[in-house]
């Protein structure tokens, strides 16, 4: 296989939820540059349509829609929508999550914070793969690409549930590749400290400091790192390739503490 026809998107459909900014919009893109026409959904509607529009440079198609993965509805009405102007869907970036932080102190979980965080993190990725699945298998292509975490395979303090929810998603992962293939391949990325709003947000150069000290690389993470191994596990270059976690970490750990 060339080089060209293995990173070659062409023709295919993408379905990327969060793609507002950060991962997701890096994702969208990235994919929209190798061909691929794209779904760009986030909670908010202005930002996927900017998104969408950014995409279409590259030539390709792209539609901008609000949904709130807590909502089944909502999902539903993305796979409707995505089906009604493209007829299929080739490509699942499951990106949209939340929690962590630092700030999930045992003592003042409520059952409401960890079903909305599990919500998020992998009921909503679960209900995607099932409603994209069937369209999948009948155009013969698909691709699930979940974002995990670094933090599903470490500890920390008070990030109990959204490191649980995280490891959840790394076992769906498997789980998912071992009932949906030849067809279907399913795989995630667990990112470790990337620069992004979510991470500005608890981020102090003391942090920062601390990081790069158990990271070999000596920098943190870009969305484009990201990014490109999304398009590794979207394309025919990862044919082969199913049911596995990658991390992308600069070969280190990065803790908030």
């Amino acid at each position: 296989m060339k080089i060209t026809d293995a990173y070659d998107l062409k023709g295919k459909v993408a379905v990327v939820t969060g793609a507002g900014d950060g991962i997701g919009k890096a994702s969208a893109l990235k994919l929209a540059e190798a061909g691929a026409n794209v779904v760009c959904s986030d909670l908010d509607e202005e930002k996927a349509k900017a998104v969408a529009e950014e995409a279409k440079k590259y030539g390709v198609e792209a539609l901008g829609i609000k949904c709130n993965v807590l909502f089944e509805e909502e999902l539903e009405n993305l796979v409707k929508t995505t089906v009604e102007k493209f007829g299929k869907v080739n490509i699942l970036v499951n990106n949209a999550g939340g929690g962590g932080g630092g700030r999930e102190n045992i003592e003042s979980l409520t059952l409401e914070y960890i079903t909305k965080i599990y919500t998020l993190n992998v009921f909503s990725g679960i209900i995607l793969t099932k409603l994209c699945a069937p369209y999948m298998k009948k155009d013969g292509y698909g691709s699930i690409i979940n974002i995990s975490s670094m933090s599903s395979d470490m500890v920390s303090h008070d990030m109990i549930i959204y490191g649980s929810s995280k490891a959840a998603v790394n076992q769906m992962t498997k789980y998912a590749s071992y009932d949906l293939g030849p067809e279907i391949r399913v795989n995630a990325i667990g990112p470790g400290a990337i620069k992004t709003r979510a991470l500005a947000s608890v981020l102090t150069p003391e942090i920062e400091k601390n990081m790069l000290k158990n990271t070999p690389l000596k920098r943190l993470g870009d969305v484009e790192d990201i990014a490109m191994t999304v398009l590794y596990f979207a394309s025919p270059a990862s044919a082969w390739t199913s049911g596995q976690v990658i991390f992308v970490n600069g070969g280190g750990i990065q803790e908030l503490d």
